[in-house]
Parts: C-alpha cells; structure tokens; sequence
C-alpha cells in the first residue's frame, strides 16, 4: 500500500487541533490524572488519540496501530508484524502542563523493526517535521518546506538535552564528542533540532518509550543521521521489541 505522507500531515495537524482547543481553553483544567509509570495524562492526550486512531484506521485499515493511549497488544500479537503505526498522540505531556508549547504529535511508520516515515507536529508553534526514508527530511512553517539535513560538523559540537529528565550518564558520553554548547528543549523536538543541524549529539540515558522516539528517528534519519542502540556507534536502534521500554540511545547529526 502506498501510503502519501500528506495524509499522515493532516492527521497530526487534526490531532494538533484537538490539543490546542484544550491547551488555550482559559477554562480547561487539562483532566491530569496520573498513570501506572506516574506520568501525567491530559483530556488533550485522549483527544488526540482518538483524532489520530480512527483517521488511521480509515486511511489504511489493514495496518494496525500501536499507540500510548490505546491497548496495547501483547509481544506474541506485535512480534509479526512488518508494519505498523506508532503513535504518541501527545509528546512531552509535561510542558503541555507547563504550558511552554514544547509537545509534539508523533506519528510513525515501521517496518522490519525500523521507522521508514516519521512526522512530528509542534501545534502551539505551526511547525511540523516529516521525513520518508530514501525521499528526505523536511520542515514545514506556513507552508513552506525547508529540506533538512544533519550538520555533520567536525568542531563546536552542540548537544541538545531534555527539559524534564537529566542523567550524569550524559556527561561521560557527550565528552567524548568535544561537545561545546548544549541547548535544551522538550518532547522529540531534541531529534528535530538534530536533524536542521542546530545540535549534534543527543544522548539519553533516561527511561522512554518506543513511540517516544520513532517519529523522531525517522526525521533525523531521513536528514543524514543515526540513531544508535546504547551509548556506542555499534548497533542501530530498532523497533517492535518485546518491552516497549527503551534502552538508552545515542542520536548524532555528525
């Protein structure tokens, strides 16, 4: 099935919108409520789950979706598939709650294990990134598109780090590319930033999920990057895994 990115671009957009009804609602009080793992759950996480779940479904009802806010099927069910949905309906839940416009809508395509189309929307700013593998990474900003591509610079390194999680770990890694500078943001934007070239390294040793990053992935990827298992340039990070809780991973632009 040939599936047009576009398409994938309007369901983010549609689920962006649902989140930004809530988000400038003076009268919301965003529903937070607190999962099994602690994190944060919003009424906005709701919504665009169900914008995005059955605007997938439609389009293409043969490939089955995995997302955060779904059920999630178990290893014996998963380990089959060749292709599937991954999907954040609402990534970096915490500066959603913040109220620092630093959350994406992350939807993805795998296959064999790996994310081959990836779009990650940023509602309160219009941004949306997208990439197909073998057909580019691009940003796109009042409908203008910027084709990305990884900086693969070789001094005045830039590491990009998370807003909410923090690990010593990174500093052992990032030492080891001469990093210089370092900027922080949120959700998987740290991918994005990778992919235009505004950092170099991104490195995390905190606990995500795999629809946390496929989105992103696929983004730098498409631009010329890799994103690594661990903290080694050794194995590819990879998808469909019998605990969606991820490994550490080492994203470089260089």
């Amino acid at each position: 099935m040939n599936i047009e990115i576009e398409s994938i671009i309007e369901i983010a957009e549609a689920a962006g919108q649902a989140i930004m009804n809530i988000y400038d609602d003076p009268q919301s009080d965003f529903g937070i409520e607190k999962k099994d793992d602690n994190s944060p759950l919003t009424k906005a996480d709701k919504a665009a789950h169900v914008v995005i779940e059955k605007a997938l479904v439609n389009l293409s009802s043969n490939i089955p979706v995995l997302s955060e806010e779904g059920g999630l099927p178990d290893y014996e069910t998963r380990k089959n598939w060749t292709q599937y949905w991954m999907v954040d309906p609402l990534d970096g839940t915490k500066e959603f709650i913040k109220k620092n416009g630093e959350f994406t809508v992350n939807i993805a395509l795998i296959e064999n294990n790996l994310p081959v189309m990836g779009v990650v929307h940023v509602p309160a700013k219009g941004i949306t990134y997208y990439a197909e593998i073998g057909m580019g990474s691009f940003k796109r900003v009042n409908g203008e598109d910027t084709q990305l591509f990884v900086r693969k610079a070789t001094e005045n390194i830039v590491a990009v780090r998370s807003k909410s999680h923090a690990a010593p770990e990174e500093e052992e890694v990032l030492a080891r590319y001469n990093v210089s500078d370092s900027i922080s943001v949120g959700s998987s934007l740290k991918f994005c930033m990778v992919a235009e070239g505004k950092a170099d390294v991104y490195y995390r040793h905190g606990p995500t999920m795999e629809w946390d990053t496929a989105a992103g992935q696929a983004v730098v990827m498409a631009a010329g990057g890799k994103v690594y298992k661990g903290n080694t340039e050794e194995e590819l990070f990879t998808y469909t895994k019998e605990n969606l809780l991820n490994s550490s991973f080492l994203c470089l632009g260089l």
